[in-house]
């Protein structure tokens, strides 16, 4: 098992805690992506393949309001974890253990669209391994179909190499809890370590780590051009509402 995978298996129950309201997150990220969609030409009939699903967050969301979507996800622990979620909401979404470098020998058919969210794409730690996910994910995409990934802005980042994220506060009914990270840096690649400090009737501190490499916009940008993409759109917080800069790739 890699890092990822015990990244994501060790955090699967606690991922939810990343958010003040998780429910709600689904919600308010499912209607940023269904106006991306919409804007490209999708409405609710299009075929949907999340292939970084973790526990759910856009899947989940974006089955709720109607849309048609597999889930596939490297971490067993996350896989099971958003088929209970779906399962408490009532949802059909199909689920299937599959890595995102080699979508193909888990998935015979194309979907209209393939997404990847949340800093997905940056645990790929070389670029070798980038452009082998890439082009995986967009062999998985039919002709007309569009990829929208989101990833931290790095262009940026890069600038300075910070040492940390700035921490989350959320207030519970049994007091605080506090998420942050740190990042130790080696070139363009960090290891990163998750804290969560849940700060209620009694102290839990727990901590998580794992890999990225700070992928620029036009790296991933010439890979999809390089694989099938005649398109390739960035856009930011500030134009989407959603919290990391979102492209949208048409094949």
């Amino acid at each position: 098992m890699n890092i990822i995978q015990t990244f994501y298996d060790d955090m699967a129950a606690q991922y939810d805690q990343l958010f003040l309201d998780w429910h709600a997150t689904t919600q308010e990220q499912a209607a940023i992506l269904s106006r991306i969609f919409s804007e490209n030409g999708f409405d609710k009939t299009a075929q949907i393949l999340d292939c970084a699903c973790g526990i759910g967050t856009q899947a989940i969301g974006l089955a709720s309001i109607g849309y048609s979507v597999t889930a596939s996800d490297i971490s067993d622990g996350e896989l099971a974890e958003a088929a209970v979620r779906a399962g408490k909401y009532g949802l059909k979404i199909h689920f299937e253990h599959a890595d995102f470098c080699a979508l193909s020998d888990v998935f015979s058919g194309q979907f209209d669209i393939v997404i990847a969210m949340d800093n997905a794409l940056p645990h790929m730690l070389t670029g070798e391994d980038l452009a082998s996910a890439v082009r995986s994910i967009t062999g998985q995409i039919r002709p007309g179909g569009i990829f929208v990934a989101s990833i931290r802005d790095y262009d940026t980042l890069l600038a300075e190499k910070p040492p940390y994220s700035p921490p989350y506060i959320h207030r519970t009914d049994k007091g605080q809890r506090v998420s942050f990270q740190t990042w130790e840096w080696i070139g363009d690649n960090y290891q990163l370590t998750q804290y969560i400090i849940d700060d209620g009737n009694s102290l839990k501190i727990s901590k998580f780590v794992c890999e990225y490499r700070a992928v620029r916009r036009e790296e991933l940008t010439n890979l999809l051009l390089s694989n099938g993409c005649s398109e390739v759109v960035w856009k930011f917080s500030e134009e989407t509402g959603f919290y990391q800069p979102i492209v949208t790739a048409r094949k």
